[in-house]
């Protein structure tokens, strides 16, 4: 089994915490990190298991990196009943908009029949909590679903 992360981000703050989830399961799985703008959903195997780490932009859309993975998800329908995955979204609360881009790429992968692992994880900026440490707990439920 391999655990591939994905990230969408717009500033960078998504491939950060994308970093430090592949640094922490290193010891333990085969695990790596690609950017939604290069990953082609065909790569992954029945076994593999996807993280998703995405910000939201603007009025609660996707990040231009997370894009062209939205739009060869819905324009190729591809059959995902085999796919496990997980989702952290990184937002800030004072918008309504609030992790509204991890939502919007969750939603797609549900509806093409890929299985959510566990809950949805979010980083809320105005927590004054640095992203990662919060991605970090949330891996560990995610891990101990596995």
């Amino acid at each position: 089994m391999k655990i591939i992360t994905l990230f969408g981000t717009e500033t960078g703050n998504a491939e950060m915490v994308a970093d430090d989830i592949v640094e922490a399961l290193a010891s333990d799985f085969e695990a790596c990190a690609h950017d939604m703008a290069d990953f082609d959903i065909h790569d992954i195997r029945q076994e593999d298991v996807l993280l998703l780490v995405c910000s939201t932009y603007g009025n609660g859309e996707l990040p231009n990196s997370a894009q062209p993975l939205f739009d060869m998800l819905v324009s190729e329908q591809p059959e995902l009943s085999q796919l496990r995955f997980a989702t952290f979204g990184l937002g800030d609360s004072f918008y309504e908009t609030f992790n509204k881009g991890s939502q919007i790429m969750a939603d797609q992968l549900l509806a093409l029949g890929a299985t959510e692992i566990a809950e949805r994880g979010r980083h809320d900026a105005s927590s004054g909590e640095l992203p990662g440490d919060v991605a970090l707990a949330w891996l560990k439920t995610v891990v101990s679903s596995l």
